[in-house]
């Protein structure tokens, strides 16, 4: 199995941190952002990796060559402009298409730290034959994911705006973990271009009758150190 570390965000809110050091190699506990991700992903057996780049994308590099890249296959993905996290999916879709499969990959926030268990996620989606399975939970955000009765997406609430692709009679609203298992079927099945969410490719797809998966994970601990008070809280 592959994956995708999403790590070319500015870091806006982690400054003055972020000032001087992309946020991907902001430390907790003396280990960056992308060793924690790096170690939880190894430990859970992958092997191959590769991490989109943008705000000082040269230290990034540095640090993956001199840890030797924590002994796995890790590929970059440059953008010199932020295409957001479906457009920089796309850009980086060749690594999971270099050796076509149906396997699923697992793509994963570099600002998120969690105990959410990456297998017992994988079975969900497999035993569902999702196009996509993202880890959700039962807590309060300022951005909500809109799911019916068996979990499947219906929309998204933001702002006191509400998008309802698919009609069902009960919604629950529940917040994104910012991890997700994706069939690499997705990969040809993104029609947006350039700088785009891929949340809206969600959106579209699931208007359209595929499936997009919530997988409850509230039984897991997960922290968004995306944010300088909360990063302040484990440190």
């Amino acid at each position: 199995m592959k994956a995708m570390i999403l790590a070319a965000g500015l870091g806006t809110r982690l400054r003055p941190l972020t000032d001087t050091r992309p946020k991907a190699l902001v430390e907790v506990a003396g280990r960056t952002l992308l060793e924690i991700t790096l170690l939880r992903l190894r430990a859970f057996g992958i092997r191959e990796v590769v991490i989109n780049v943008h705000h000082f994308a040269e230290m990034v590099v540095e640090y993956l060559k001199a840890n030797d890249n924590l002994g796995m296959r890790i590929e970059v993905s440059r953008e010199e402009v932020l295409l957001d996290t479906g457009g920089g999916l796309k850009k980086a879709a060749w690594f999971f298409l270099e050796n076509p499969t149906e396997e699923p990959f697992l793509l994963h926030n570099v600002d998120v730290i969690s105990t959410i268990d990456f297998a017992r996620m994988l079975q969900v989606h497999n035993q569902s034959r999702a196009l996509a399975t993202l880890a959700v939970q039962e807590r309060s955000t300022s951005r909500y994911l809109l799911f019916d009765e068996q979990n499947q997406l219906c929309g998204r609430r933001a702002e006191g705006k509400e998008e309802v692709v698919r009609s069902v009679q009960r919604l629950q609203a529940l917040a994104f973990s910012g991890i997700h298992v994706i069939s690499p079927r997705l990969l040809t099945m993104m029609t947006e271009d350039g700088v785009f969410s891929i949340i809206a490719s969600y959106l579209r797809l699931a208007g359209q009758g595929e499936k997009i998966t919530g997988f409850r994970a509230d039984e897991y601990e997960w922290r968004d150190v995306g944010r300088l008070e909360d990063l302040r809280k484990l440190i």
